[in-house]
């Protein structure tokens, strides 16, 4: 657990290094598939401040152990951890960009080669949660709602989802890798804004296109990078 409570930190602290958060307003988890246990950083607590030994370990039902309380968003993280078995690191952030999108209610389009080198379609935006899913099970709900949204594209085709009016979650095999496609995420979002700002209602890149550039660095027959 020392080793995953050091990348789980880590993780954390890329996040305001890549101007993804303001304050505290975010969090990333990593789960240990072998032992169901889940590490995710404290509630509140300043990214300056943050120490390998401050992340809080979390078991499937939500009991946590340490004297600092999990984050906000832990039953989120825990429902997409049991509903998806390949997603071995989650984050949630309010970034700018992505977060625009979820107050516009608005899936982000995929309009270039930059976003489909990455989410293989577009990134989907949920609908809104009721007053009695906010009422009750709030956090639990947020990722049930991630869930419906996604229905059957498998999550590392598509890895991340807008919430209505809140925020993006974005996933990967491990913390790194789900920071690194948040930090895409934010980036694809921004390209997309300014897109809609020169032709407000621009066109989608043809299948060929979107599968060509997805397919070549994910799959069994890509072949970008040095493998």
């Amino acid at each position: 657990m020392t080793q995953l409570k050091q990348q789980v930190c880590e993780a954390n602290l890329q996040l305001p290094a890549h101007q993804l958060v303001t304050f505290s307003w975010g969090n990333v988890s990593a789960i240990d598939r072998q032992s169901g246990l889940m590490v995710i950083k404290p509630s509140g607590v300043a990214y300056e401040k943050l120490r390998p030994e401050d992340m809080v370990v979390v078991e499937p039902d939500g009991y946590y152990h340490g004297p600092l309380r999990p984050s906000s968003d832990t039953a989120t993280h825990l429902a997409l951890y049991r509903q998806y078995p390949e997603l071995g690191g989650i984050v949630h952030t309010h970034s700018t960009y992505a977060t625009a999108w979820a107050q516009a209610m608005r899936p982000v389009p995929v309009l270039g080669t930059t976003h489909a080198d990455y989410f293989y379609g577009e990134i989907p935006c949920t609908r809104q949660l009721k007053a009695e899913e906010v009422s009750h099970d709030y956090e639990r709900n947020t990722g049930e709602v991630i869930i419906h949204t996604l229905q059957d594209r498998p999550p590392m085709q598509v890895p991340a989802v807008i919430v209505a009016q809140h925020g993006p979650f974005c996933w990967g095999s491990d913390a790194a890798e789900a920071v690194h496609n948040a930090v895409v995420l934010e980036e694809v979002a921004r390209l997309a804004w300014l897109s809609c700002q020169l032709k407000p209602q621009p066109e989608v890149i043809p299948p060929y296109l979107q599968d060509k550039h997805f397919k070549r660095k994910h799959g069994k027959h890509a072949y970008y990078g040095q493998g």
